[in-house]
């Protein structure tokens, strides 16, 4: 019987038989290993891309939504400059995300909270100044209503502000560690178990992203709303951090938010995101395997 149950909860692509003559593309996907995503993020992410919604709902949400966000551009520029409603957008935000948003897709938006605070703290720990973080570490859908959407654009360019000052400061840069200190980084605690599985969840990630784009730029001042489409930019920015610290510039292949000194247009930010919030993955995956050897070469001596 649990053997059943199990065999139901996993997705079709992995549930069907290989057929050379049709062979599922989700499939090839998920047993590719050539990017560092671990097997249940990688289940899950898959899952919410090869939903119905997805498929048939995203090819009608973008257009409209990228149509939206000229029209609200353009509404801008005859409302007060700093009008906005953050507290009742991310009310909006958490309530959608509760009650439309597939759990894979809630679990994925929660993770990365998480793991981006992680990272800005390895980064921290492993550079020759000190710099303060102001990790965001939401457990519920319902902590989001705490701007948590907003606070984490800025805690990045913070972040970098920080960091940078305080090399230039003390007139050092961040050098290669023979031993970084991974001792931060770990899985999320947030469960997909724990995620809202009602009638309505059924809108996948990146359609939910389009759709939530346009509310976004609508309640926030055209500052915070071009800030947080430029904050895409600093996954470079972020990736070299890391790749300096590891002495591994061969993992910036994989991002694909760039160049930081070349913003885009913010047309775009809905797709941008959902870059992001997979070389996010990738890099996190990528920190936690490279913590799992270093721990192994330490029992080892």
């Amino acid at each position: 019987m649990d053997n059943v149950e199990k065999t139901e909860q996993l997705p079709e692509f992995l549930q069907t038989e290989f057929d050379p003559r049709d062979p599922n593309p989700w499939l090839a996907l998920y047993l590719d290993q050539s990017t560092p995503l671990p097997d249940h993020v990688k289940q899950a992410w898959l899952t919410d891309s090869a939903s119905p919604s997805r498929q048939f709902l995203l090819p009608f949400v973008r257009p409209i939504a990228r149509t939206l966000i000229v029209l609200i551009q353009i509404f801008k520029v005859v409302v007060p400059r700093k009008w906005a409603a953050s507290k009742f957008l991310h009310w909006i935000l958490a309530a959608g995300l509760k009650y439309c948003v597939r759990p894979e897709a809630n679990w994925l938006v929660l993770r990365h909270f998480h793991m981006g605070a992680q990272i800005l703290e390895f980064i921290a720990a492993n550079s020759p100044v000190k710099v303060e973080t102001s990790p965001l570490k939401p457990i519920t859908l319902d902590d989001l209503k705490d701007e948590l959407f907003l606070k984490h654009d800025l805690n990045l360019f913070n972040f970098v502000i920080r960091l940078s000052k305080a090399l230039r400061d003390a007139d050092k840069k961040l050098q290669p560690v023979a031993q970084p200190d991974f001792s931060m980084i770990k899985e999320p605690e947030v469960t997909l178990e724990a995620m809202p599985r009602g009638r309505l969840n059924g809108i996948d990630l990146q359609t939910a992203i389009e759709m939530f784009t346009p509310t976004y730029q609508l309640f926030l001042t055209d500052n915070d709303f071009w800030r947080a489409s430029n904050s895409l930019q600093l996954d470079e920015t972020i990736g070299l951090y890391v790749a300096t610290i590891l002495n591994s510039p061969q993992h910036l292949v994989l991002l694909n938010n760039k160049h930081p000194l070349v913003p885009m247009s913010t047309l775009r930010a809905g797709y941008r995101l959902v870059l992001h919030g997979l070389s996010t993955e990738m890099l996190h995956a990528l920190l936690m395997e490279l913590k799992k050897q270093q721990g192994f070469t330490s029992a080892q001596q």
